[in-house]
């Protein structure tokens, strides 16, 4: 943590000071594309409703295919709508923060009671169903993630989609995958919670219902 501090403190302070976000008053929500290997970064006051898209860092490598995760050893990373449940500043993968997979979607949708766990954006670049960010990238973004934490911040929200959900997207994907309408129905779930926090760029505010679908407010 002091290495990261040390070499990142003053780089992550001025992304911030550019959207007129200061270190001490942070609230932050994560992002990411598993197609196109992107976690972005957004930011804002905590008086703010709106969020701004502070960076885009690279997902340095992927396993498993397109689709959520929904047992142990499948190798996929999950697909949903998480947040962070733990800090690890001592993780064999450098720095990681870890998030609340399997959360009550995924238990009710699992195959079976072994689901797995342990999901992390961490450093390095292997992975066999987290996000690894490389070593050098982890510190900003786990900077960032301890900012928010200490400015009171109890959950920070982890969106994972499978791509960029628009509406062409999910044309060609109904195209792809026509033989999976389980997987189709999951994904137009989950891109109402895209529409609607790329409409307005506010945290979503849902629930699971007992098909283990997320329903929006």
């Amino acid at each position: 943590m002091r290495t990261a501090f040390a070499e990142k403190g003053e780089k992550v302070t001025e992304k911030l000071n550019a959207f007129s976000i200061q270190t001490n008053n942070l609230n932050l929500l994560l992002v990411a594309y598993k197609a196109e290997q992107e976690l972005v970064v957004y930011g804002k006051v905590e008086s703010a409703t709106t969020y701004k898209k502070i960076h885009t860092y690279a997902i340095c490598a992927s396993s498993g295919d397109l689709g959520p995760k929904r047992k142990q050893g499948d190798l996929q990373v999950p697909e949903g709508f998480y947040h962070i449940d733990r800090f690890n500043p001592a993780s064999s993968y450098y720095l990681s923060l870890g998030i609340n997979y399997p959360n009550n979607a995924d238990r009710i949708k699992g195959e079976g009671n072994n689901l797995g766990g342990d999901i992390f954006i961490h450093g390095e670049c292997v992975t066999i169903g987290c996000l690894p960010m490389t070593n050098d990238k982890i510190k900003e973004i786990y900077l960032y993630a301890i900012m928010a934490k200490n400015n009171g911040q109890s959950k920070i929200p982890v969106y994972v989609f499978p791509f960029k959900m628009t509406d062409q997207q999910m044309e060609v994907a109904t195209v792809k995958y026509s033989t999976r309408p389980k997987l189709m129905s999951f994904w137009k779930n989950l891109q109402m919670g895209y529409q609607q926090f790329h409409s307005n760029l506010k945290p979503l505010d849902f629930s699971i219902n007992a098909k283990g679908d997320y329903q929006f407010n």
